[in-house]
């Protein structure tokens, strides 16, 4: 098989490991009516509830549209509740109502156990490695869009 320029492309690499690992993950999240999109960000809202949405986007790695998007998907599902903010009335505090703390809980195994049956037969110090990696290319990245 011939190797192009693409094979030894990191973006390419990790976009299809992305997709595979989206895909997995969505097929097991279905029954609690996520998307793995929508996933992340119910959890970093249930992490400190009363979070803006600007900072619930930057900790869950999306731009503020596609977050506001989904927040609004959330709270039509009762995952979550929005309320003005005291000194912005434009922006918005967000709060994991019960059943989004409950499906978090519920959730979190699932997600660490699909994650580490995709990560079966990597060493916990190549783990390791590749988040260390992963972290520096994020940080290159950021960088270069400034």
């Amino acid at each position: 098989m011939n190797r192009s320029g693409l094979d030894d492309s990191i973006g390419f690499r990790l976009g299809i490991t992305y997709r595979k690992l989206s895909h997995l993950f969505n097929q097991r999240l279905k029954s609690y009516e996520l998307t793995p999109e929508q996933w992340a960000v119910l959890v970093r809202a249930a992490e400190t509830d009363g979070s803006m949405q600007k900072d619930i986007a930057e900790r869950a790695g999306k731009d503020r549209p596609t977050t506001t998007r989904i927040i609004d998907a959330l709270e039509a599902k009762g995952f979550i509740v929005k309320r003005a903010g005291d000194h912005d009335r434009r922006s918005f505090l967000v709060f994991a109502t019960e059943k989004g703390k409950r499906t978090v809980k519920e959730v979190e195994p699932l997600e660490s156990r699909t994650m580490d049956e995709a990560m079966e037969g990597i060493s916990p110090s190549d783990r390791t490695l590749l988040f260390e990696l992963l972290e520096q290319i994020n940080v290159n990245a950021d960088k270069l869009s400034q």
